[in-house]
């Protein structure tokens, strides 16, 4: 576990899924930003900040595959070597509405070889996370997905976690 430092930590994760009901919107506003830009974060430039892990499908420089989720089920697992924020890009779909198949799912599962939904992810992580936040109106309120009609039944991240949820570090869905 990283050590604290400042009132804060010394190295950090960021899992961002963009598996969501969603457009990539968030992610792509990312790269554009300038005041920091997305560089000036993950190289450590910015004085005071923690060393930052971006893990996004997008961004991530991995080779993607296994060397690319292998972090994912570290955290899962409890086997970071630092704290990680989770953010959620997209709208969550109600996956036990379906009666076959899998509405948005990211990577599959090595015991059983078939697709992890979002909602494991979501499951596995965020009782885990230092925060979660909902990234774009899609995370947090569900949406054009959460229409009338969706036959996703997608929702937000709050909506689907529950209104009281609190990470381990007491912190609600930002």
């Amino acid at each position: 576990m990283a050590r604290a430092v400042a009132g804060g930590v010394e190295e950090l994760h960021i899992l961002w899924i963009s598996e969501g009901m969603s457009c990539d919107g968030n992610t792509v506003s990312m790269t554009a930003a300038q005041q920091p830009s997305i560089e000036d974060i993950v190289l450590g430039i910015i004085p005071g900040l923690p060393k930052v892990h971006l893990h996004n499908r997008v961004l991530d420089y991995s080779l993607g595959g296994d060397e690319y989720l292998k972090v994912w089920h570290d955290a899962a697992e409890g086997r970071l070597d630092a704290p990680f924020v989770l953010i959620i890009e997209g709208s969550i779909p109600n996956e036990s509405i379906k009666e076959e198949g899998y509405w948005a799912a990211m990577g599959n599962d090595p015991r059983t070889g078939e697709p992890i939904t979002l909602n494991t992810w979501i499951d596995r992580l965020a009782p885990k996370a230092f925060a979660v936040v909902a990234a774009g109106t899609c995370a947090a309120y569900g949406g054009i997905h959460a229409m009338a009609g969706n036959p996703t039944g997608a929702m937000g991240l709050a909506d689907y976690l529950g209104w009281g949820f609190r990470t381990k570090t007491g912190l609600p869905v930002v």
